[in-house]
């Protein structure tokens, strides 16, 4: 590394003003201090950059184990239930051969004939007719036909 003391940069600093001149230093001191700060950010991203691919790699590894993981359950899983497919086939076999039947037959579903879709109101239709409230909706036509005052001839 470089090694710069307080020394060197009071000669550095003298020569340049002697060089620049004062009307134009504090200018370039501005300068100089606006492209070390974008330096040092362009460092903190670069470090961020290498930091997010570092956690990146650690997170496809651990995606790795855990996928891994996952697949050994599942073939364990299902060489259970092979196992167990093999013996209750095998009791189905012994027990078809007896001549006892293994279970009762289950009944066929049968529609209980209801329209769901049909709203059933909460108010009686004899309430409604003795009410005079609506009990059917009539289009604009109908209402008018229905309305429409008598002629008298």
């Amino acid at each position: 590394m470089i090694d710069i003391g307080i020394s060197k940069i009071a000669l550095i600093g003298a020569v340049a003003l002697i060089v620049i001149g004062p009307d134009k230093l504090p200018r370039l001191a501005r300068t100089i201090g606006a492209l070390l700060g974008k330096a040092q950010r362009y460092v903190a991203d670069v470090k961020a950059e290498v930091n997010r691919s570092i956690d990146l790699d650690e997170l496809r590894k651990m995606k790795d184990s855990v996928e891994t993981a996952a697949r050994d359950v599942e073939t364990a899983v299902h060489e259970t239930t092979s196992g167990i497919e093999r013996d209750l086939g095998a009791i189905v076999d012994e027990s078809t051969s007896a001549s006892e039947p293994l279970a009762t037959p289950v009944p066929e579903y049968k529609n209980p004939g209801k329209n769901w879709r049909l709203k059933q109101g909460a108010m009686p239709q004899w309430y409604k007719a003795r009410a005079g409230v609506r009990r059917h909706v009539l289009s604009g036509a109908a209402r008018v036909a229905r309305y429409r005052p008598k002629k008298f001839s």
